[in-house]
């Protein structure tokens, strides 16, 4: 089967900011370098990991989201009518501890001036002859972790805003389509929280119905691609949260698979599999054999390496449920979601990458 992306071998989008970025985005806070000084760092930054993921063997490559604070915050910069505010929802990690963080917030009636992912990829399609995949945050991300009674009076219902909303993404899709991308995934993260039993009760309880809500953000994701060009490639990458080795939601896909996997009107779905808390690969009957399933096996989370024998014992079990040969390979999210990134090294994160690949090679030649 001839292979164009998802390829076999792939990663989510996000990887770890190195030192000097990572300072350069506190002096840029602090104002003690101007915008030019900050995006020469980012630029050297963006060029060496390139040719990090390109030694490694991956055929689609990201700018890491160096450019971004957090996977969603270039959106929030660039659209009128969204500023920051407290999430209804918190990170767990294995101790049980919970960490508090900030959503994006609707504030009035959105409009997109400006471009919004247009220069990052302009930089990095010339830096590369790699396939360039750009990232961006599904429509769910901007109402759902502050609710539906946090919509200003601009927006009478939930519908109105992801209309107003969808016609952003297709102009920012049709934008990213002119400047040659190819390539597009959403990072989707509410629709697998909306099968986490305890946070379908949270929704319930501030009186929203998650099964409503999980045709909503289907709904929403399949308006913003809904006039995007033939031959671009788009993909969902179905999240449970990644914030320094933390979660937001745990269980298998079961409660939202059926509604979901076969709905959503993309070429590839990017899921997670890295620990029992996903649950089994049953849930993969539901999508259509005109995908493509990434599974995310590897963990961004840990340093731990995995083992390559267990890698494609697992592919093979998941071949059980779903055509192998339209199987891929991947870490289950992104390395840093937000600047801070995950507690795993720059080391730790090129091998896994290059045993992706290896592996890759291995099941599917």
């Amino acid at each position: 089967m001839a292979q164009g992306p998802p390829f076999h071998a792939e990663h989510v989008g996000s990887l770890l900011r190195p030192p000097e970025l990572r300072q350069a985005f506190r002096e840029r806070r602090d104002g003690t370098i101007d915008d030019t000084e900050f995006r020469s760092v980012q630029d050297e930054a963006i060029r060496a990991v390139l040719a990090m993921q390109e030694e490694a063997g991956l055929k689609a490559v990201t700018d890491g989201e160096f450019r971004r604070a957090s996977y969603w915050a270039h959106w929030v910069e660039a659209i009128e009518g969204l500023d920051v505010g407290e999430s209804l929802f918190r990170f767990h990690d294995d101790a049980g501890d919970e960490t508090e963080f900030t959503a994006p917030a609707v504030t009035g009636l959105l409009e997109r001036p400006l471009a919004i992912s247009g220069a990052e990829y302009d930089f990095t399609s010339r830096e590369t002859d790699a396939v360039v995949k750009v990232t961006m945050p599904s429509p769910s991300t901007f109402l759902f972790w502050r609710g539906e009674d946090s919509l200003p009076e601009d927006y009478a219902t939930a519908d109105a805003f992801f209309s107003d909303l969808g016609r952003i993404y297709r102009e920012e899709i049709a934008d990213l389509a002119s400047r040659g991308a190819s390539y597009v995934q959403f990072d989707e993260v509410a629709l697998v929280m909306l099968a986490d039993p305890g946070i379908r009760e949270q929704v319930q309880a501030r009186g929203e119905d998650p099964d409503l809500l999980v045709e909503r953000f289907v709904g929403a994701i399949n308006d913003a691609v809904s006039e995007r060009p033939e031959g671009m490639t788009t993909a969902v990458h179905i999240c449970r949260g990644n914030y320094k080795g933390s979660w937001l939601s745990e269980g298998g896909y079961d409660a939202i698979a059926e509604k979901a996997f076969g709905a959503i009107d993309v070429d590839a779905l990017f899921l997670e599999y890295d620990t029992p808390r996903a649950g089994d690969f049953k849930p993969l009957r539901f999508v259509p054999g005109s995908k493509r399933v990434v599974l995310g096996l590897v963990s961004s989370k840990t340093a731990d390496m995995e083992q390559p024998e267990d890698l494609r014992r697992r592919i093979e079990e998941a071949a059980q449920h779903f055509d192998g040969d339209r199987l891929a390979l991947s870490p289950q999210c992104g390395f840093a979601s937000a600047a801070g990134g995950n507690p795993i090294t720059p080391d730790a994160q090129e091998a896994k990458l290059r045993m992706i690949v290896n592996v890759a090679e291995a099941v599917w030649g």
